[in-house]
């Protein structure tokens, strides 16, 4: 069965984006040792979802990314892996290899990690997040703590009303300060 990573980068106060959206500040932490990490993971992966606004997001930038700024393996994979945006509000979505789904989230990811392939990666798209953690559908999380404190933003996750058990996998340390804290599901007790 097909695992579901999320893949974000958090804030030391648990915020994923600033208090407009912004996500400026995480640009000095993308040095090579971070870009490798990348890479290692979109090996394993072959589906990328996203929420609305990381999708217009993503579907801004990487079309027109080039290797002045960005390794050309990852923007190939984002151009070129199959993206699954979940919105009830997008009409369509053009993004090479884009699918748009409108029906229920749990389900619709239940349905997709029965499918044959590679894991799939979230990044960004909180809400997301915040449901399927909700419904014990995330295997693995992969949180990269930033240090900077925003003081007030977009927390990752929200709106969770039971608390999740998580067994600690890895830490890394970045030469920038930033430290990667990966966290798998307790099976054991999933939700409290």
């Amino acid at each position: 069965m097909r695992r579901v990573i999320v893949s974000n980068l958090v804030s030391l106060d648990g915020f994923m984006a600033g208090q407009n959206g912004e996500i400026d500040w995480f640009v000095k932490i993308a040095d090579g040792e971070f870009e490798n990490y990348g890479l290692e993971l979109m090996r394993t992966v072959d589906t990328m979802m996203f929420g609305r606004v990381t999708y217009q997001l993503m579907e801004s930038y990487w079309p027109s990314a080039t290797t002045a700024t960005d390794d050309q393996r990852i923007i190939d994979a984002m151009n070129n892996y199959a993206k699954v945006v979940f919105s009830k509000t997008l009409e369509k979505v053009d993004w090479t290899n884009s699918r748009l789904i409108r029906g229920d989230l749990a389900e619709e990811v239940s349905k997709l990690k029965a499918l044959p392939g590679k894991d799939m990666v979230i990044y960004g798209s909180s809400s997301i997040v915040s449901a399927l953690a909700e419904k014990g559908l995330i295997d693995d999380y992969r949180l990269f703590v930033v240090p900077i404190v925003l003081g007030r933003g977009k927390p990752l996750f929200n709106s969770i009303d039971s608390r999740i058990r998580l067994n600690l996998v890895e830490t890394k340390t970045f030469r920038t300060g930033m430290v990667l804290l990966r966290y798998g599901l307790d099976k054991v007790s999933r939700r409290e």
